[in-house]
């Protein structure tokens, strides 16, 4: 019989809404997939008596207490609480803030919630994702602008990986490969570096499938069947083949894994075709 295993408690701790932090604690929690987490958020705290309140209910748990103060007259206290209590503490901004004020010689805002600036960054990201709509699953053109251009089968994240990759500022479209139809001549045209194709192990690709046919009511003979997938992929295999792209497989791989992984190719593409 398994033992059962206690969650190990991360109390998020934060004098703003604590989102900061939170995607901090995702990061981690990937990094341990057998482990049993609970968040536990404390958000928008403004004493030290609500430190207090915070890091009594961690005392004697299985806690982390990973917090997000910007306030010196709360870093501090938060630091000599988590010691008496006895808790293991990470501070995410505190060390941070310090550090670009010592290099810089300027003094940080010390400003709860602050939001970084709308740079030209912050709109390069904007228009990357209004692109990634618009030609996403084929739609429309927008192959000769594309940073990069995604081919592959039905489900293989096609559209969350374009959306990701926009967020991060890559325009990119993708282009489904259907068996009975052939691919835009365009794809063909563009610029081979910037194109990547995708596939996923059959069985994993026929459950999924499975699952999505419930919801639009596909039969399983045109849409999961294992034999007509097997038969697409190799479709994909030669369309991948006369594109000369590489080929990544997503079967068992996160969104922002596969994306880096995109990159990565995209880029290194690149610099030797410079070189």
């Amino acid at each position: 019989m398994a033992r059962h295993v206690n969650p190990v408690e991360l109390h998020i701790i934060s004098d703003a809404s604590g989102d900061t932090a939170q995607r901090v604690v995702l990061a981690v929690e990937a990094q341990f997939p057998e482990l049993p987490f609970e968040e536990i958020r404390h958000p928008r705290v403004e004493t030290v008596d609500d430190l207090q309140l915070a890091v009594s209910r961690a005392k004697g748990r299985p806690a982390i207490v990973v917090y997000t103060l910007v306030k010196p007259e709360l870093r501090e206290p938060m630091r000599v609480l988590c010691r008496r209590a006895k808790l293991a503490y990470c501070d995410l901004l505190g060390h941070p803030i310090d550090a670009v004020a010592r290099v810089s010689g300027k003094a940080a805002q010390m400003q709860p919630g602050a939001r970084a600036p709308l740079d030209s960054a912050y709109f390069k990201r904007m228009a990357a994702i209004e692109f990634a709509v618009k030609f996403d699953d084929g739609l429309g053109g927008g192959l000769p602008e594309a940073d990069i251009v995604l081919v592959g089968v039905s489900r293989t994240s096609k559209t969350p990986l374009s959306m990701y990759l926009g967020y991060m500022g890559y325009k990119t479209a993708n282009v489904p490969l259907v068996r009975v139809v052939e691919p835009p001549a365009e794809l063909f045209k563009v610029d081979p570096m910037k194109i990547v194709g995708l596939t996923i192990d059959p069985q994993r690709l026929g459950e999924i499938r499975e699952v999505r046919a419930r919801h639009i009511g596909a039969t399983r003979r045109t849409y999961a069947d294992l034999a007509e997938i097997f038969e697409e992929l190799d479709y994909a295999a030669g369309i991948h083949r006369r594109l000369g792209c590489p080929v990544l497989d997503v079967t068992d791989a996160s969104i922002e894994e596969t994306a880096q992984r995109i990159l990565r190719l995209v880029e290194r593409r690149r610099a030797e075709q410079r070189a």
